[in-house]
């Protein structure tokens, strides 16, 4: 096997003591905090400290029993994430539970900042989700549009750990928070498990420039953990590139750590993109082994079709067929995951060891 080679050479990205200063400065810009100079000042030399030592994780404890290296010191927001995954999926397994929905708005669009309007992405959500309780069905749902408009909630970026080698993407995800980076208050901690608890999931997104609208990308983008993910950080000790690549080369398993969900799709446009962006979704939960409900169950059209923005809900209050479509949708989905509950859906694959996991 040939030895683990790993690549570098960009510009460095460390910032001076002053560069650093000035930028978390500017996070205080409102006249309220000038008279809290002295704290500031306090504030920032701590952060620098953090910074210039690169305290990723200051907070840690050993891993313990069931981890490849139980003397590890793993970060102990990242052993929450995994016991929060952990009791989703029991919650999951729970031949006893009610099967769950997890109804996903992916528009940024809300009332509740700059734009002053729902969507009607949430609107949409909001019809889906009475079919699901009437047919016995727990949902909850994950509102995207609070990245734009509630304060703390981030989704930070995937940092394409996966790229390197499969070993070091880990799930859940390792890389936030960095205490170092200022880079916390991230979402996915919470997000994931909602994933793993789900039964069924459907996504009810807009179409932004031919592609899915920011918050959803990334979400999807951080999901890729889920496909194939290192559960085991203590493995790699941490984020240890040589050693990563090392593991994957070893032969690596590539768990679906979401396999068998099912899901369904409402995709809707006004001018152009619809269909591109429900093939791009389905394309994607379909590559993390999750399963199609029925065609029923995935939607794209158009509301409003080339008609100005400002009468875009009037086009959904007479819009009837796509409300339809929508309610048809969730209730494929509905049935799908009520028959594979019952012990009355088999995947026809089900039984087929994939020669080519990636």
């Amino acid at each position: 096997m040939a030895p683990a080679d790993v690549r570098k050479g960009m510009p460095p990205v460390q910032l001076s003591r002053e560069q650093f200063e000035q930028r978390y400065r500017s996070r205080f810009a409102d006249p309220v905090f000038k008279s809290l100079q002295r704290e500031l000042d306090a504030v920032i030399a701590a952060a620098w400290d953090g910074y210039s030592n690169s305290r990723k994780s200051p907070v840690t404890r050993k891993a313990g029993p069931g981890f490849a290296d139980p003397d590890y010191d793993l970060s102990v927001d990242w052993l929450a994430a995994r016991e929060a995954v952990l009791a989703a999926q029991r919650r999951h397994d729970d031949a006893s539970a009610t099967p769950r929905i997890l109804l996903i708005n992916g528009s940024s669009r809300s009332e509740h900042t700059c734009p002053g309007e729902m969507s009607k992405s949430w609107r949409l959500v909001k019809i889906a989700e009475p079919v699901f309780m009437e047919m016995g069905l727990a949902v909850d749902i994950l509102d995207l549009s609070r990245l734009a408009s509630e304060f703390g909630k981030q989704i930070h970026p995937c940092k394409s750990c996966v790229a390197t080698a499969m070993a070091l993407c880990h799930w859940p995800c390792s890389c936030y928070p960095s205490y170092a980076l200022g880079q916390t208050d991230d979402w996915m901690n919470e997000i994931y498990p909602l994933w793993v608890a789900a039964h069924g999931i459907m996504i009810v997104a807009p179409v932004n420039w031919y592609h899915v609208p920011t918050g959803l990308k990334a979400m999807m983008d951080r999901l890729v953990c889920a496909d194939g993910g290192n559960p085991d950080p203590s493995s790699t000790h941490g984020k240890k590139v040589d050693e990563a690549k090392s593991l994957e080369l070893k032969g690596w398993p590539y768990p679906r750590h979401l396999e068998g969900r099912h899901f369904g799709v409402v995709i809707h446009g006004d001018s152009v993109g619809a269909e591109t962006v429900r093939r791009s979704i389905v394309d994607w939960l379909t590559d993390m082994s999750l399963v199609q409900a029925t065609r029923t169950a995935e939607v794209d059209g158009y509301i409003g079709y080339m008609e100005p923005y400002a009468t875009s809900h009037q086009a959904l209050d007479k819009d009837e067929d796509f409300q339809g479509q929508t309610r048809n949708a969730a209730y494929a989905l509905a049935c799908a995951v009520k028959l594979s509950r019952a012990g009355k859906y088999q995947r026809p694959d089900d039984e087929l060891d994939d020669p080519n996991p990636k």
